[in-house]
């Protein structure tokens, strides 16, 4: 990083404890608000009565699902198909539960009272009776019809995905010389941002608009949603989020708690003040991963590859959220080719409903289970070939004489040095002095592995991005887009980029996000996208900011636009010293505002990590020793930041291998971790330094030439940790270890060997 450190304007401010979060706010004369969740799985609800709730000390109104007849589905998920063609049953989900309970945590009613304590004590005296039902809670089971979850989705299946060519595919396999096998499984994950979900919501009834206050990955595609549900227009809905401390995917999509506390900020005429709990959160907040996935990779005699087949199970949970099983599902196709030459691709993959906290996209939405189950196929596929393991991955490596290079997914790799990275990672990690770390741990009496993975994974793209930039009066420049920083950095980059396209000092330009009202659309931080499309949307709005100031300056400057030219933030006359600066403009012809549309094509950020764990057989204690990551993600608009980036993706992915995993119980149906006292996340001392490098290949698919960085360090690390783990235990005599690798699972991993 040695001469390209920048420093990022917001540190100082969030540091000192300046950060302007959701829960901070507490308006004057604001109501509390609190939640009445199901204690069971599932159950059919038969009653529920807030009469003595309503009557108690304080309380301002008690909400239940009975109340709220006109609302609409949970969000809008993308339309999709099952193999066969049919279309996905999307059930409609109330926000407040009807007539079913379908996991614990699922939202039964609404307490509104003079503070949040109040709220609590009314919520726990609503009475609530059920019959309960058979819960389904694990990702592998076996269907019972005793069991349904949505009448219309037969054998609890959301839906049947087929991808790839699985004739061909059966063709090379039946050809093949030889066939590796896998079996991973991507455990479900609790998402844990730092700050949890919070509202401030407030109805304005001369407007009739509702406005919400709270955390979020993007503000107006959360507005969209929002006012989908409560079946309203946009316009009618306002949706202004702060600092917002980490989303990870989890604050992108709607919840049931928005569109009804904002229904109650109406009835009660009140603002109303909601902060979950971290136990909450547990119950409520989305998560992430969950699924089984079964691998084979076909090869010739000499190594190179034929074919991979992948089946799949998804637990997407009770039911569908925005693009839950579009990035379950999609995502994992368009990934698993990875850097590989892989002529033939055929995924099959079922997504089901359980009686657990639905998922949704989460760092990485697919991207690192696709990579983890093609990088064990690879270390599979050397064991029984006999071939080593980094001399069977270039030997099939796609190299940068093919690219362009068409996938047999459909997309096409623009740019990448994939053989290059794997070199250079090899480098940084000593790959050649393992063996003699290896032997000085064996000394110890301990076990020591090293896993390498290369990976590739799609960022960016569709849909698009809006930005507006505003020439205010005194000559400052606001930047207004639809992204929402929730720890990227937006405040130092897009000002810079801003400045630096218009020769301006980067002081004259200042963003503004978080706001629907600023744009007319955006999508929203999502898919490692936002330097990439909204950066895109800059240098379109900025280009168009000249030409307008140019025509308004033409009859100021009496010349014709055309004549005219932009220096350094001047509109100057070709061939003369006469012009007009950038404040002598501002103050002649007033605010000057234009929006512009950032779209681009898809990225593949791609690279190489290498991981080594030692483990403790005594106490079956894995840590992380050494890791490198090698990391291609285009042009690095802010080292600093494109550093971070990877290196917060590196520690979730560790996370995953170590340390976390939500638990239900298979006969209860309840959550046996909802806490941090049952949930366990990675600490600074459970990770290494580590040894961080970028590789800038601009791609050549979008102005900036940027590939994303946001989720390259999770879809890198999980494969990599993953193979050092298997690589360590195979010493003791264990090819199998389901994740994550937590001290008592990998000693009784042991003493079962050992027996």
């Amino acid at each position: 990083m040695a001469g390209h450190r920048q420093v990022r304007i917001e540190d100082e401010r969030l540091l000192r404890g300046g950060g302007r979060y959701t829960a901070d706010l507490i308006p004057l004369g604001v109501a509390g608000a609190a939640f009445l969740r199901s204690p069971v799985p599932h159950a059919r609800l038969t009653r529920v009565d807030a009469t003595a709730a309503r009557s108690m000390p304080g309380v301002l109104a008690v909400l239940t699902g009975a109340d709220l007849p006109g609302f609409g589905r949970m969000a809008g998920v993308p339309p999709q198909t099952h193999a066969d063609g049919t279309p996905m049953f999307v059930p409609d989900c109330p926000p407040l539960a009807t007539d079913r309970l379908r996991f614990v945590g699922h939202p039964i009613a609404l307490v509104v009272a003079e503070t949040a304590h109040a709220a609590q004590d009314a919520a726990e005296a609503v009475e609530v009776e059920f019959d309960e039902l058979p819960a389904v809670v694990e990702t592998v089971y076996n269907p019972s019809p005793a069991a349904p979850i949505w009448e219309h989705a037969p054998d609890n299946t959301a839906l049947n995905y087929a991808a790839g060519d699985a004739a061909a595919a059966e063709a090379a396999f039946a050809g093949a010389a030889h066939v590796a096998r896998a079996r991973i499984v991507s455990q479900r994950l609790v998402v844990c941002p730092m700050e949890p979900r919070a509202v401030v919501a407030r109805y304005d009834a001369a407007a009739d608009r509702y406005e919400m206050e709270g955390g979020s990955q993007g503000t107006a595609g959360l507005r969209d949603q929002i006012a989908a549900l409560m079946g309203v227009a946009p316009a009618r809905v306002r949706v202004v989020s702060r600092d917002v401390g980490g989303g990870f995917g989890a604050k992108t999509h709607i919840y049931p708690e928005y569109a009804v506390l904002l229904e109650a900020a109406r009835r009660t005429g009140r603002t109303l003040r909601w902060v979950a709990t971290r136990s909450e959160s547990f119950l409520s907040d989305t998560q992430g991963r969950d699924s089984v996935l079964e691998g084979e990779l076909a090869l010739d005699a000499v190594g190179r590859f034929l074919a991979v087949r992948v089946h799949s199970l998804v637990n997407t949970g009770a039911y569908q959220t925005s693009h839950a099983t579009f990035t379950a599902t999609s995502n994992v196709f368009r990934c698993l080719a990875s850097v590989y030459r892989t002529p033939v691709i055929d995924l099959r993959m079922r997504c089901l409903y359980t009686n657990t906290v639905p998922t949704a996209p989460y760092r990485g939405a697919g991207r690192p289970e696709a990579n983890a189950i093609m990088e064990r196929l690879v270390e599979e596929a050397a064991r029984i070939t006999g071939i080593d393991p980094i001399a069977l991955r270039r030997a099939n490596m796609i190299t940068p004489a093919e690219l362009p290079h068409c996938v047999p997914n459909g997309l096409t790799y623009d740019s990448g040095d994939f053989p290059a990275l794997l070199d250079r990672a090899l480098v940084l990690a000593d790959h050649a002095g393992f063996p003699a770390r290896r032997e000085l741990s064996r000394r110890a009496g301990r076990l020591r592995g090293i896993g390498v993975a290369s990976y590739l994974e799609i960022s960016g793209g569709t849909p698009f991005e809006d930005v507006r930039l505003t020439l205010r009066n005194d000559a400052t420049i606001e930047i207004a887009g639809g992204m929402q920083s929730n720890g990227q950095g937006h405040a130092s980059v897009f000002p810079r980029l801003v400045a630096g396209t218009l020769g301006l000092p980067v002081e004259s330009v200042h963003l503004a996000e978080g706001d629907s009202d600023l744009v007319p659309e955006g999508t929203g931080s999502v898919g490692s996208r936002s330097t990439t499309v909204g950066g895109a949307a800059c240098l379109a709005a900025s280009a168009r900011l000249v030409e307008v100031l140019k025509e308004r300056a033409a009859p100021l400057l009496e010349a014709d636009s055309a004549d005219l030219s932009w220096e350094q933030g001047r509109v100057v006359v070709a061939g003369t010293d006469r012009g007009l600066g950038l404040a002598e403009l501002a103050a002649q012809i007033g605010p000057v505002q234009v929006l512009e549309r950032g779209r681009t094509e898809t990225t593949f950020p791609n690279g190489c990590h290498v991981a080594e764990i030692e483990i403790d057989p005594g106490t079956g204690e894995a840590r992380v020793v050494n890791f490198v990551a090698v990391d291609d993600v285009g042009r690095v608009v802010d080292h600093t930041l494109a550093h971070g980036q990877v290196q917060g993706g590196i520690a979730q992915g560790l996370g995953q291998v170590l340390a976390e995993r939500a638990v239900y119980d298979p006969g209860s149906g309840q959550p046996l971790a909802a806490s941090f006292m049952d949930y366990g996340l990675p600490r600074a001392d459970d990770l290494p330094a580590y040894r961080s490098e970028l590789v800038e290949i601009p791609c050549r698919t979008n102005p900036l030439g940027t590939k994303g960085a946001g989720e390259a360090g999770t879809t890198g690390a999980l494969a990599a940790g993953y193979n050092a783990l298997l690589d360590a235990l195979a010493s003791a005599g264990i090819t199998e270890f389901a994740l994550p690798a937590t001290p008592p699972r990998i000693w009784e991993a042991l003493q079962v060997n050992m027996d």
